[in-house]
């Protein structure tokens, strides 16, 4: 993903030059004129209000979930400020009290994990591409500041003075009536079900039901809810190998049986994604996309209420209600911390003693009551003591006002950063079979091209473990490179792929049909089977075979414990979008446009599956 930054950013930037934004007359100049990205990064969110001239700039780089309020709260605090008032007091500013101006983004790549790279980046590798240098980083959760901190060996961030803004303990969220099932097989209590109970009764699948159990999981190399849910998932497994302790070492880590316990967890997925915000729209179809995921409460509640999150919308379940799920083991809160950079330029920052004052001010502008009942109509408890919970915080919500029991140590930087190496060890691998075609209508326009190069970027960045194979067709349906260790086929495809030429007509069923019952013949019950199809959508073959075939191929290994996935990439305008969106929907996967402009999509949609 970091290889597309540049671009991504050049085409942000050009987007809001060419659209009337509400928050500012440019995207980093603001209504006087002066500079609003002290670095790499763009900061767009000042609310719309004036600057005053000798106003302290301060800039806030956020999570994804915290882009439901701070914008709004900038608002506030610069709108305070222009009206000669202290945001914090009420009062009038003082005599030579200067106004602080804030100014925030949420990460292009939507996640804490990459503005927590970006920030050690500036440090170590300031001509990286991605590059973060804000006065306040403000991650899901202050494993990030620590992990800062670990990576550039200096004390970026004074971990003590980090202030928790907004709560959110990680949770399980599962359906209502699976979350009654495990009640009724275990004999517990909904607060007493863990990983443990979960293991033992899934095995052999739902009580009542498929075998199948659809779990999801989002990376613990960028993703805060990732990282935490790894981190418990750990805990659960260790605890069930023996161990008492508090706090998970390396040892822990790297034990063999603790190892193979994750993979039993992992066993469980169906979907991966780098960040929680994917699932949420796929979510709300129900029990057929996913049985349960990993996420923090405030995604839940999102869900169940059908609301916004930022700029992805919740989807309102359908036929039940999500029910959150607190790890008997124990769990982490996302305390959405203030991380101040405490270094100026001379110890290689890039904060000023004036701005970091400034930064607490407005961190203690966050913290006042009517700040934190802001935030908390958005699902996040309060982190000021002295604000009572209230709604959303009830059972109809699916959550328990309580909250969590059992609060887990978090390990040291150390065991985190051993944690997220042996991810690829620990999660489940694919097999993933590229489906390519190669018929004459896919010369119009330079659609094979564009299809050659997003099947060179995808092979680019496919993880070693995973297995891997080649079949193209137009006329006749032809398998050029049989699944295999990708570190073993990698060339030959590669080869393969420079080498595609366009002729004949378009097999799509035929092939999709052929290759489906292909991957349904692979037993391996521990490896996501997928298929990515890169084509114009358009079946002009007389094989006989009809979409129906295709659904029904797809659909007959929907009850197994991998089921097959098709994910469907459509080429050029006149592609058959309505027969792919049917392949698609037949697998719970969507269909993405295939372009050249929209790789770096591309790359986060099949993210999602393996």
């Amino acid at each position: 993903m970091r290889q597309n930054h540049t671009l991504m950013v050049i085409l942000l930037i050009v987007l809001l030059l060419g659209a009337c934004d509400s928050e500012a007359s440019q995207p980093n100049i603001d209504n006087n004129g002066a500079q609003a990205a002290p670095g790499f990064e763009i900061y767009t969110h000042n609310g719309g209000v004036t600057r005053p001239s000798n106003a302290i700039d301060i800039y806030i780089a956020y999570s994804p979930e915290s882009e439901q309020y701070m914008p709004e709260l900038i608002r506030r605090f610069n709108q305070a400020y222009a009206d000669g008032k202290n945001p914090v007091t009420g009062q009038a500013v003082g005599q030579g009290e200067k106004p602080i101006y804030v100014w925030g983004t949420d990460p292009i790549t939507g996640s804490s994990g990459t503005v927590a790279q970006g920030v050690v980046n500036a440090v170590i590798a300031p001509n990286n591409a991605n590059v973060y240098k804000p006065t306040i980083f403000q991650p899901s959760v202050s494993h990030w500041l620590t992990w800062v901190n670990s990576n550039t060996n200096r004390p970026i961030f004074n971990l003590s003075e980090a202030r928790a803004t907004a709560l959110s303990p990680v949770i399980i969220g599962v359906w209502e009536d699976r979350l009654n099932q495990l009640i009724q097989a275990t004999g517990k209590q909904r607060e007493e079900i863990g990983w443990a109970d979960l293991l033992r009764v899934l095995e052999n699948g739902w009580p009542e039901g498929r075998r199948a159990v659809y779990y999801g999981h989002t990376d613990p190399r960028i993703s805060s809810t990732g990282l935490s849910t790894t981190i418990i998932e750990f805990y659960a497994c260790a605890r069930q190998n023996g161990f008492t302790g508090r706090r998970l070492t390396t040892d822990e880590v790297e034990n063999p049986d603790i190892q193979n316990c994750m993979r039993e967890i992992q066993s469980l997925v169906r979907h991966y994604s780098r960040r929680t915000e994917d699932f949420l729209e796929y979510f709300g179809q129900g029990p057929d996309y996913l049985d349960m995921l990993a996420l923090e409460e405030t995604d839940l509640i999102c869900i169940n209420l059908g609301a916004r999150q930022g700029d992805e919308q919740c989807l309102q379940p359908q036929g039940g209600r999500l029910m959150a799920l607190y790890p008997a083991e124990g769990t982490f809160w996302h305390e959405h911390p203030f991380g101040i950079v405490q270094l100026d330029e001379a110890q290689g920052g890039w904060t000023t003693a004036e701005q970091r004052e400034a930064a607490r001010i407005f961190a203690d502008f966050v913290l006042i009551p009517e700040s934190q009942r802001y935030i908390m109509t958005f699902g996040f408890r309060p982190a000021n003591s002295n604000v009572p919970v209230e709604y959303p915080f009830v059972i109809e919500n699916g959550v328990l006002p309580e909250g969590p029991t059992t609060i887990l140590d978090v390990p040291d930087t150390s065991v985190i950063s051993a944690i997220q190496q042996s991810w690829t060890l620990v999660k489940k691998q694919a097999d993933v079979m590229i489906v390519i075609d190669v018929s004459g209508s896919m010369e119009d326009n330079n659609k094979i091209g564009e299809a050659k190069e997003a099947a060179q970027v995808f092979l680019n960045g496919m993880q070693p473990g995973n297995r891997v194979g080649l079949t193209i067709f137009s006329d006749t349906v032809d398998v050029r490179v049989p699944l295999g260790n990708l570190e073993s086929v990698r060339n030959q495809i590669q080869s393969n792929i420079q080498g595609l030429r366009t002729e004949g007509g378009t097999e799509l069923y035929q092939a999709l049909t052929e290759v489906t019952n292909l991957m349904n013949a692979e037993t391996d019950t521990e490896r996501v089977r997928a298929i990515v199809l890169l084509s114009d959508g358009a079946d002009t073959g007389d094989s006989g075979v009809t979409l129906n075939d295709v659904v029904r191929a797809v659909s007959a290994s929907r009850d197994s414990l991998n089921p097959v996935i098709v994910v469907p990439l459509a080429y050029g305008a006149d592609a058959d979008v309505q027969a792919l969106n049917s392949i698609a929907q037949a697998s719970r996967t969507r269909i993405q446009s295939g372009d050249v402009e929209n790789i770096s999509a591309l790359l986060d949609l099949l993210s999602s599956f393996f």
